[in-house]
């Protein structure tokens, strides 16, 4: 009796419609159950695409043997994945904003897992190429929706910490392909880890497919599908006051006087310090997808067991990821001279390797650690440099930096090829690489010194400098 009275409340004294404001609704609200799954699901995504993209790195030797690739060979397929990941970023950020978030997500988890199948079956230089070029595609397109989805379902404060985690997904994915690599290859060739990535891949699609939510936020801005919009929210929090015919608006939407132009970028003191911030962030990720690319297979030729380099590669970049939380945190306590003195520290320790300077006993814990500095500095010092751009167009600032990355990420495994495919002793390599953590090293100094001189009045406070 009770549950037929409180359905006829419900029936007969519907309220009136109102207007939803999901901007404050969904801002001001604390993490729920809903988020965390979101969150884990976003999680899944960026493990596979880490795992995916870095299977590579530690399949290369594999393939190499089997293949008869080129060092060469083996730098332009790792450049492909790259340069697919920056199309693919570009055209499906534009398709999640045209036909939504999950669907594109969906959409680009199905067609990595498949395509990272398919290299399985890879029997040439041309099919590998052509593969890895359309499996950094959908990678490309996955990660940065994944990040978009879970910024509208959470709260300001909580948007970096949350995005922060769902990147260690992609550390985690990209130091797992080693072991896998280890535990497939020997037995059932390279070939097979491939497969196992690529169903790993589909399965979590089809977990997306069935559990992945839809943004409020992107609907409302379409005036679309209100009764997906109640039903989203509800998942969220059953006791929110909403109903389908409620009209949802976004409030924070349109607020900024006008929208970005490339030009904010080098006003004031970003006139100098904007091109200095590119330099720095093209040499670290030059050196670090150097190292993705290339890492197992130059330990291997320097009598390093094949399964010993794998895990240490894997070993160097998983505390990388924890390495950047560190200095990230110590250099917004004391500054960019404490990042400054790490990014320093891998430049000895990588001529030292190179050099074969370093005992042998010495070697392979240096190298460890030698790779987590790289990777952890790379993470924290391109997360602080985009502070000193004022808040209106950090987002775009940021962007910006992290396509010239990507230039470095795609020219990285290229010079790599070439290096070791020129007959030096490929422990040379690491003394050749130490250029880039000093590039990076003296591009921090310059913008410590570029934030020290005062402010020179800008026409416009959009494109004022924070310091």
């Amino acid at each position: 009796m009770d549950n037929l009275r409180e359905e006829g409340d419900a029936c007969g004294m519907a309220r009136a419609a109102k207007t939803v404001d999901l901007a404050t609704l969904l801002d001001g609200r604390k993490l729920t159950p809903f988020n965390y799954l979101l969150i884990m699901l976003s999680w899944l995504v960026t493990l596979f695409d880490g795992l995916d993209m870095m299977m590579m790195s530690f399949t290369a030797p594999y393939m190499q043997d089997e293949l008869q690739l080129t060092d060469i060979e083996i730098g332009n397929a790792f450049s492909a994945g790259t340069v697919g990941m920056v199309v693919g970023g570009l055209i499906f950020t534009y398709v999640g904003d045209r036909i939504g978030r999950r669907p594109t997500i969906i959409m680009c988890t199905f067609a990595f897992g498949i395509l990272t199948f398919l290299t399985g079956f890879a029997t040439n230089y041309p099919a590998l190429l052509t593969l890895r070029f359309l499996d950094g595609l959908a990678i490309g397109g996955a990660l940065p929706l994944a990040w978009a989805l879970n910024v509208e379902f959470v709260p300001p404060k909580l948007r970096a910490t949350v995005i922060a985690f769902i990147m260690m997904g992609f550390s985690l994915g990209s130091a797992a392909a080693a072991p896998l690599t280890n535990m497939i290859a020997p037995i059932h060739g390279w070939e097979g880890v491939y497969f196992a990535g690529g169903i790993g891949s589909v399965v979590c699609a089809l977990a997306i497919a069935i559990f992945l939510p839809e943004s409020p936020r992107f609907l409302a801005s379409k005036g679309i599908k209100p009764e997906l919009i109640v039903a989203t929210i509800k998942r969220l929090d059953k006791s929110i006051d909403v109903q389908a015919d409620d009209q949802f608006i976004l409030a924070d939407e349109g607020k900024h006087k006008r929208n970005f132009r490339f030009s904010d970028l080098f006003v004031g003191n970003l006139r100098l310090l904007t091109p200095i911030i590119w330099i720095g962030y093209g040499a670290s990720a030059l050196g670090i997808f150097f190292k993705s690319a290339f890492g197992p297979l130059v330990l291997e030729r320097m009598d390093v067991a094949r399964e010993t380099a794998a895990n240490v590669s894997a070993i160097g970049a998983l505390l990388g990821a924890v390495a950047g939380v560190v200095i990230m945190r110590f250099s917004a306590r004391y500054g960019l001279k404490f990042a400054a003195a790490c990014t320093l520290l891998i430049v000895p320790m990588a001529v030292g390797i190179g050099m074969e300077w370093i005992p042998r006993a010495m070697l392979l814990p240096t190298i460890v650690v030698q790779s987590m500095l790289v990777g952890g500095c790379h993470a924290a010092i391109i997360s602080q440099l985009a502070l000193y751009y004022p808040s209106a167009i950090r987002a775009s600032a940021g962007g910006w930096a992290s396509a010239v990355g990507k230039i470095g990420g795609i020219v990285g495994p290229l010079i790599g090829g070439a290096i070791l495919a020129s007959g030096i002793p490929a422990v040379r390599t690491y003394a050749l690489a130490a250029i880039c953590p000093f590039i990076l090293f003296l591009s921090i100094l310059v913008i410590n010194m570029l934030l020290k001189r005062p402010e020179r009045p800008a026409p416009e406070t959009a494109g004022t400098a924070a310091a």
